[in-house]
């Protein structure tokens, strides 16, 4: 059985300092967290089997990401790093991959020009792109009968809506429809956040996890919600998915990543340690 990853991201911030991690709840009150550099550190020390690193405002500020803060911290890990944020062409990807980067993430951009995946992966290969989707739950399921229709865990229906920008832009796009179609065009992964669960400590969305997961070839990481090493033993569990991507338990110091991988591997998720 493939072992199942442990990922620590970094939402950072552009500021005068240069970048700053934050962590927020349902993507806004964000907090500084620490020095992206000296938290990817920490990570890469703790057993990490990735690090993702997010610019969260470059595309709402209509900016590049932060190559420098990339190379250093490229120059300080040893594990894949994944890198979004403000990444729209051929040439944003093939600098973030010069800087450090070993996958590139990509949202708005994709959202907005679908075709960036298929030509992306065509230069680069599928295993460096990365599809972000971030998305909403949307309880409108009688006005919407052409989208993908699930039961919450108290069983109200709904449909999940692909948000952009940060999540400041809903586009009424289905995204169990849009991760089928961003594997079509040659996605490696998909990295899936649940807009509803972002900084709540309530636990991963299960739902829309289990069913991309399930949909999908490719692997899907969970991300959003993760308060405890329990929610993602059922992230693995209940909603299927390959890898699970956490932020604060890790940098206000609740639980390290050997925490987490001794919990799961005492419960039988194969993990490397």
């Amino acid at each position: 059985m493939l072992t199942k990853r442990i990922i620590p991201c970094l939402d950072v911030t552009l500021n005068e300092a240069g970048g700053t991690v934050v962590k927020g709840i349902e993507f806004t009150d964000l907090k500084k967290a620490g020095d992206p550099v000296e938290l990817a550190k920490r990570y890469n020390e703790q057993g990490a089997d990735e690090l993702v690193f997010l610019d969260i405002t470059a595309s709402h500020e209509g900016r590049g990401t932060m190559v420098n803060v990339i190379e250093r911290t490229a120059d300080e890990v040893f594990i894949p790093l994944t890198v979004g944020g403000g990444i729209n062409s051929i040439e944003d990807i093939r600098q973030v991959l010069r800087a450090g980067a070993d996958k590139v993430s990509i949202n708005t951009a994709a959202v907005k020009d679908p075709d960036l995946i298929r030509r992306s992966s065509q230069v680069f290969g599928s295993q460096c792109i990365v599809t972000a989707i971030d998305c909403k739950r949307n309880l409108d399921v009688a006005n919407n009968p052409d989208k993908t229709v699930l039961d919450l865990e108290d069983g109200t229906p709904a449909w999940y809506e692909v948000v952009i920008y940060g999540g400041r832009k809903p586009t009424g796009i289905d995204a169990v429809q849009w991760a089928k179609k961003v594997e079509e065009l040659g996605s490696g992964e998909i990295l899936l956040t649940s807009m509803d669960r972002d900084g709540t400590h309530d636990g991963f969305d299960i739902p829309i996890t289990r069913k991309l997961s399930e949909e999908l070839s490719i692997p899907v990481i969970a991300s959003g919600g993760v308060g405890n090493p329990q929610h993602i033993y059922e992230g693995f569990i209940k909603g299927k998915a390959d890898a699970a991507l956490a932020a604060s338990i890790f940098h206000f110091g609740e639980y390290t990543v050997q925490d987490v991988k001794a919990y799961l591997r005492e419960r039988s998720i194969p993990v490397r340690l």
